[in-house]
């Protein structure tokens, strides 16, 4: 292994993390019905294999994958299917949705909870049993994570890499998880490793979180295959192709996935979620999210309900000081701002963000002065300043002979831009617009 701790590029954001990373995570039982989105995954969107009317049971599969690519749903509680219909969701789109009457009970599924020996079961049992507890990527993308666990060929895997970097502003989710239960996320790290005899472990760890990185070198002391690899502190440094360069040398670009590389990666929830399915029986029904900015009273990590309505969060976090001027579902790099808290937590919910003042409101947006910072910034080497004019003129056979489809997003041009140019959000509408061509030939 040859990783050099970071990468070129990136930025220094205030992290703001001081708001909630202290505080023990809280579990949070709802209150009111949950909604269950059919999409809440990449891939094709979830069948409902339930009825109106139907009692169901926490941990009980309600909707099935729509196909290899995607995920099935399980209900996080106990209750009766309300209603089956679309609902709003943080992408401001209508998904199709279960409705389910939280009874207060929650009574689970048999054998929920139970204690099961990973070491006596076969790869194709781990695969399914994760499958079946509807666990996508939960640091944001949402990609299948039983797909993941099955690349072309096991052998070619060298690498497991588990995402401990949380360079997202604000989020201390995984921090907390790594401080609370950092043997969750050693066991499910062997887990997958156990599924690739040439693979060896690496926990991702930036140095701001020294105690995370000592709790945790002193679990895995004794793991020949496993080790703790320290990052620089910078964002992105938590994004797939950055995390797989600054820990093993190896570079990746948007046409490959990681097992093209050798290596797997995935987030501590997803660790921590691989580990409770396959050695607590336990399916995915929650996940855990930081509510936190100057507008929250009190902020905190909850262990929260898949399905629970973000508006219980907010409630759970003391309410707001104000009425926020800004809400963003996620970190304010990469996160999704909200026009209503009537929206459902989902596996891929890490942050309920709210400002007192919108950040970005206050900054004019004035022409590009050519200075040059949006190129030292980016992490994959782009030229954003040429970029931009070919996507405000819609020019996408432009935008992509510059490599614009190399951009993932991370908003580190739009953060260091002078003139406040949206850089980010324009980029973000030409790859949508060059996908949506390339899927429809």
């Amino acid at each position: 292994m040859s990783g050099t701790g970071t990468f070129q590029g990136g930025i220094h954001p205030n992290d703001g993390k001081n708001l909630s990373k202290d505080k023990p995570t809280k579990i949070l039982m709802p209150k009111g019905d949950l909604v269950f989105p059919m999409v809440q995954h990449i891939g094709a969107p979830a069948k409902p294999i339930v009825a109106v009317g139907d009692k169901v049971l926490a941990g009980q599969k309600i909707a099935e994958a729509g196909g290899f690519i995607s995920v099935c749903v399980n209900s996080s509680v106990s209750g009766t299917v309300k209603k089956i219909e679309p609902r709003l969701t943080v992408s401001g789109a209508m998904v199709e949705s279960i409705v389910i009457e939280n009874d207060q009970e929650y009574k689970t599924i048999e054998g929920f909870g139970k204690k099961r020996d990973y070491t006596g079961l076969s790869k194709q049992e781990i695969r399914d049993i994760v499958k079946e507890a509807g666990i996508a990527g939960m640091g944001g993308a949402g990609f299948p994570t039983h797909v993941k666990l099955t690349p072309k060929d096991d052998d070619a895997i060298d690498f497991v890499i588990v995402n401990g970097a949380e360079c997202e502003p604000y989020l201390t989710s995984d921090y907390r998880m790594m401080m609370e239960e950092p043997e969750k996320v050693v066991g499910g790290l062997k887990v997958i490793i156990s599924l690739f005899k040439n693979a060896k472990g690496i926990i991702a760890i930036e140095d701001n979180k020294p105690d995370c990185i000592k709790t945790i070198s002193e679990l895995v002391q004794n793991e020949d295959r496993i080790q703790v690899q320290v990052l620089k502190t910078k964002y992105p440094q938590g994004a797939e192709r950055q995390l797989i360069y600054a820990s093993t040398g190896r570079k990746i670009n948007s046409a490959m996935l990681p097992a093209d590389a050798g290596c797997i990666v995935n987030n501590i929830d997803t660790i921590i979620s691989i580990y409770m399915a396959v050695c607590e029986t336990t399916k995915l029904i929650r996940r855990i999210v930081t509510v936190t900015g100057d507008a929250v009273k009190e902020p905190q990590n909850f262990s929260v309900r898949i399905g629970t309505a973000y508006t219980e969060l907010a409630e759970a976090a003391g309410g707001f000081v104000q009425e926020p001027q800004k809400i963003i579902s996620g970190g304010p790099m990469m996160g999704l701002a909200m026009f209503s808290l009537e929206i459902p937590v989902t596996r891929i919910s890490s942050a309920l963000l709210a400002y007192v003042t919108d950040p970005v409101a206050l900054k004019p947006t004035t022409p590009c002065i050519r200075c040059g910072r949006c190129i030292e910034a980016c992490p994959s080497h782009l030229i954003p300043q040429m970029m931009m004019p070919y996507a405000e003129r819609f020019d996408d056979e432009a935008f992509e002979k510059i490599n614009g489809m190399e951009c993932y997003e991370c908003g580190s041009c739009t953060y260091v831009c002078p003139a406040a140019q949206p850089l980010t959000q324009a980029f973000k509408q030409t790859r949508r617009s060059i996908l949506d061509k390339r899927r429809r030939k």
